[in-house]
């Protein structure tokens, strides 16, 4: 009898124009046992993501042609519960977050444990919790960024 892979790794959309950033991010999150697929721009994400099936996404804000903020609503309209985390340099965007319900807000520079503990908790998310954010009842994770 054929079982579903239980052990499937969960498969991570990562859009971002930095390329150093990308490939830092995919290598820290390939060797915790995510399949990552990396895309440098909003246009190019709404394409990757028609083509594939994700179970989160990591998003900048600030790229080329499409910004993060426009490409949201692009990826959420196929998928009103699919997580999203918003990875950005760009200051004051937890208002902006919040009214869009994405699941979380962390600024660069990431903080690698706090990145994954946030993809796990999203990932193991009850649907009634996706809905209250969604929603606005509850608010997504947000840090603030690191001190040099």
């Amino acid at each position: 009898m054929n079982r579903p892979n239980r052990q499937a790794r969960p498969k991570v959309l990562l859009v971002d124009d930095e390329p150093k950033i990308c490939a830092a991010l995919a290598g820290a999150l390939v060797s915790e046992g995510f399949e990552v697929v990396f895309v440098e721009s909003g246009d190019e994400a709404i394409t990757a993501f028609r083509d594939g099936a994700f179970d989160i996404v990591l998003m900048d804000l600030r790229m080329p042609g499409k910004s993060g903020w426009e490409t949201l609503p692009r990826l959420t309209e196929a998928r009103p519960l699919l997580p999203v985390i918003i990875i950005t340099a760009l200051p004051d965007q937890g208002p902006a977050a919040l009214a869009t319900g994405v699941g979380a807000l962390l600024e660069k520079p990431l903080d690698i444990p706090v990145l994954l503990e946030t993809m796990r908790r999203l990932l193991s998310e009850p649907i009634e919790a996706r809905l209250a954010r969604i929603a606005g009842k509850s608010h997504p994770h947000a840090q603030p960024a690191q001190s040099p």
